[in-house]
């Protein structure tokens, strides 16, 4: 479903990125772990058609977004820390909206399964700027899941929750991942990060250095590499 070979992204003499190699199948949950300036949110820009790599191959869902981007974007779902919300609207609003974009049928139908699906449903003719920060990723992730996407990626989505909100993207995750569809998601948290996902990866200095199962290495053992390899490079 996410396939990169020696994908680069430079910024005048500044390499971002070096060399990414991925592969992931459908129904693979990815947490790229890293600290900041990792290069993680230019991976997740690059994959979800938001900027050019520099050089490399891309294909998402057997696609080349240099290419076939528009048809990428009808099947990939983008979450980052920043909701992108229109505060004065409600959160009906704000996916009407969206999903008039994407010129969605049954939009009514699709706005109340997703709000069923993020519990927000007693709150959506409720504007957004009364929402807390939590409700409002939980809404961008409604937004989202609007057009069912097979790809998701998530940009360090925990960001500025507090722990209940944090538990409550938990599941929400856990909910979304399906065999159907694939997740990619970035944090420099170890624990929020391993708990939801199946493969974990380490991303330093733009280098991805590490890419396992985390049934193959364990917890613990991840924790020992991730901080060994920070301090190496």
């Amino acid at each position: 479903m996410v396939y990169t070979r020696n994908l680069t992204k430079s910024f005048g003499n500044f390499r971002a990125l070096k060399g990414i190699n991925l592969s992931l199948e459908k129904g693979q949950f990815l947490t790229l772990f890293g600290p900041n300036g990792a290069g993680k949110t230019t991976l997740i820009k690059i994959l979800s058609t938001l900027m050019r790599p520099t050089s490399g191959e891309i294909k998402i869902a057997g696609l080349d977004p240099r290419e076939e981007g528009e048809l990428i974007r009808k099947q990939i779902g983008v979450i980052s820390h920043s909701t992108y919300l229109y505060p004065n609207l409600t959160a009906y609003e704000n996916l009407k909206f969206y999903g008039k974009m994407y010129d969605l049928p049954d939009l009514h139908e699709a706005i109340q399964r997703v709000l069923e699906e993020v519990d927000l449903k007693d709150r959506m003719r409720d504007l957004v700027r009364t929402y807390s920060r939590g409700m409002q990723q939980r809404l961008s992730i409604a937004r989202a899941l609007l057009h069912n996407p097979t790809v998701m990626f998530l940009d360090e989505p925990y960001t500025g929750l507090d722990l209940r909100a944090a538990q409550k993207l938990r599941d929400l995750l856990q909910t979304v991942h399906t065999p159907e569809r694939t997740l990619i998601m970035t944090t420099h948290n170890l624990s929020q990060g391993l708990e939801v996902s199946d493969v974990a990866g380490i991303l330093v200095k733009g280098k991805l250095v590490y890419l396992e199962p985390i049934e193959k290495t364990g917890v613990r053992d991840f924790e020992k590499t991730y901080f060994y390899w920070v301090e190496q490079t």
